[in-house]
């Protein structure tokens, strides 16, 4: 009965994480456009960021309540279950993604960049105040060439926001902390009672869990003929997972490296980050390809329950 009590306040909690995540995305974008920040912008920093914000806070849970393992494997996991489940799942729902731009020539190297820089930190199996200083130096920089390459729209109308819009952008945000709280404490009561131990749930049913606003706004955005923006969106989640998560993470407590991450999770992203940037050189992702990422997302999460029993 315990069990099954944990299991519900999981759900329950998970659920309210992703649909505060949505009210703070949305909230956030009618903000922004009020204020006059071009589209292009709120996409690749306010959407990403805020579909990213599952994973922020429940690493910062994770840390606060002792069980910072969580966060690597939340970090890693939901990067690789962006690329192989995310990317595969809308070339598969629409056959082929194709791209505005050449993604190689602009983001990309931000992209290979940020996973890099990850492995290379965690090869002591230490995360320290200085390489989170350096995550946020990386991040920095991603904000600024953004910015820097802004285009907006002249002449454009603002529209006034609503009292409503900042109410569902503070209850949005409320939502997320309270629901990554108990997400964490279920996942830790649940690994005890296991045997199981909680980083290898941190990385797929956290990772897929905190990857849902990826899913659920990357294959809407392709259905609308909107792709550049559902490949924008994962690589931007993954910059922000990255940098913003792993560094914030690391300012509220020390970060346990896992050794199963070092040595298989983390060069599993590896790779998948180089084969994003390859199936995309051509500027489309077909159909093919995208079951051949599906196939990875397979081999991970059986490789991850190996792990785990």
């Amino acid at each position: 009965m315990e069990v099954l009590i944990q299991i519900g306040i999981f759900v329950v909690s998970l659920a309210a994480l992703l649909k505060g995540s949505d009210w703070f995305i949305d909230s956030a974008e009618e903000i922004g456009l009020s204020f006059g920040i071009s589209p292009f912008i709120i996409g690749l920093t306010i959407v990403a960021f805020g579909t990213s914000l599952p994973e922020l806070a429940t690493s910062i849970s994770s840390v606060l309540q002792g069980e910072s393992a969580i966060v690597v494997g939340n970090v890693v996991g939901s990067n690789i279950t962006n690329i192989a489940l995310v990317l595969g799942l809308v070339a598969i729902s629409i056959r082929q993604i194709n791209l505005d731009y050449n993604i190689w020539h602009i983001d990309m190297p931000f992209l290979w960049g940020s996973a890099f820089l990850l492995f290379f930190t965690l090869q002591d199996g230490n995360f320290t105040f200085f390489e989170a200083f350096l995550f946020l130096g990386g991040l920095a920089i991603f904000l600024m060439y953004s910015f820097k390459n802004e285009r907006e729209e002249e002449d454009e109308e603002r529209e006034k926001v609503s009292a409503k819009t900042y109410g569902l952008l503070i209850l949005g945000g409320i939502m997320v902390w309270l629901g990554a709280d108990f997400t964490i404490k279920a996942i830790s009561n649940l690994s005890m009672k296991a045997g199981i131990s909680p980083e290898m749930i941190a990385l797929t049913v956290v990772a897929f869990g905190t990857s849902l606003p990826e899913i659920i706004v990357s294959i809407g955005a392709a259905k609308k003929g909107k792709t550049s923006i559902a490949i924008g969106n994962v690589l931007g989640s993954n910059i922000f997972n990255t940098y913003c998560v792993m560094s914030f993470s690391r300012f509220f407590g020390t970060l346990e490296i896992p050794g199963h991450i070092i040595t298989s999770s983390l060069p599993l992203m590896i790779v998948m980050t180089l084969l994003f940037g390859i199936v995309s050189n051509n500027k489309k992702i077909t159909m093919w390809e995208g079951l051949m990422l599906i196939l990875f997302y397979i081999f991970y999460v059986g490789d991850a329950i190996h792990h785990a029993f």
